[in-house]
């Protein structure tokens, strides 16, 4: 017996490879499919396969030939019902199969950015003043900056809270910050259309659960009724938050870090301890 009988052949190590890159496909799919309303009509569609298969099996020509007629219609018809799962799927994919040196960190903000935001939905929950702050990460967000009121400034704390006071005409609407920048204003946001989500929760925060399901934005809500702080990312909502918790999830989803912040507020408060003694 020759050496190349114990060597696997190129045709094997192709179908296992094929075997393989489907398994993947499939196993992501339904994940992204798991606790979503797609989950019901793809068992639906299942089950008119199996169906199909019955009627072949049987030779129940009418039934046969009226599913076959309608399998053209069937991509279109997936493709309308479940445009936003797709356009989810797209999402995942594209950020994990690109390459580290193809990856735009567009939504990578500066280390002191997030604690302006902070401070900001801070001010407004304890004045129960409603805010919407989307922060754009890798997926770029450009067809809603458009739609917005254009500013293109420096994100600050009095920035953030001029413009949700209900006394401007910018107050309506969601922010959109874009690296460092409060890139528009007063923007409206297609609203989530998941059937699971709470009737009690209003127009802000169901803006703010679709523009994370069409993207990887994460928003950031304060209740104009009861003054709560909300964090959403992908679809998933985190409520009833206070200060620490918030910043800790900003941390997380911007990739901030947590020692560098805890250096930061270690140095900020020795300096005014400093000057505390150099006034005293």
């Amino acid at each position: 017996m020759q050496l190349t009988d114990y060597i696997p052949s190129i045709s094997t190590l192709r179908n296992l490879l094929d075997i393989a890159l489907v398994f993947v496909i499939v196993y992501v799919v339904l994940r992204l499919l798991r606790g979503t309303r797609a989950v019901p009509t793809v068992v639906g569609m299942v089950l008119l396969g199996l169906l199909y298969w019955l009627a072949v099996a049987q030779e129940l020509t009418t039934l046969e030939f009226v599913l076959r007629s309608g399998v053209p219609y069937i991509g279109l018809a997936v493709i309308v019902l479940f445009q936003s799962e797709i356009r989810q799927a797209l999402i995942y994919f594209g950020n994990r199969l690109r390459f580290p040196i193809l990856r735009r960190q567009r939504g990578s903000l500066g280390e002191t950015i997030y604690d302006e935001i902070v401070l900001a939905v801070t001010t407004l929950a304890s004045e129960k003043t409603g805010a919407l702050i989307v922060i754009e990460r890798d997926v770029g967000l450009r067809n809603f900056i458009d739609a917005g009121v254009q500013l293109d400034a420096r994100l600050n704390y009095d920035l953030l809270v001029t413009i949700f006071n209900p006394s401007t005409p910018l107050h309506d609407g969601a922010v959109i910050v874009q690296r460092e920048r409060i890139a528009a204003a007063s923007v409206f946001l297609p609203l989530t259309k998941n059937p699971g989500v709470s009737r009690e929760l209003g127009t802000r925060h169901r803006a703010a659960i679709g523009v994370t399901e069409g993207s990887d934005a994460i928003s950031v809500v304060v209740s104009e009724e009861t003054g709560l702080v909300t964090f959403v990312e992908n679809g998933v909502m985190k409520r009833h938050l206070d200060t620490t918790e918030l910043r800790a999830l900003l941390l997380d989803a911007l990739h901030i870090p947590v020692v560098e912040s805890r250096k930061r507020e270690k140095t900020k408060t020795m300096k005014e301890a400093e000057t505390e003694i150099t006034v005293g």
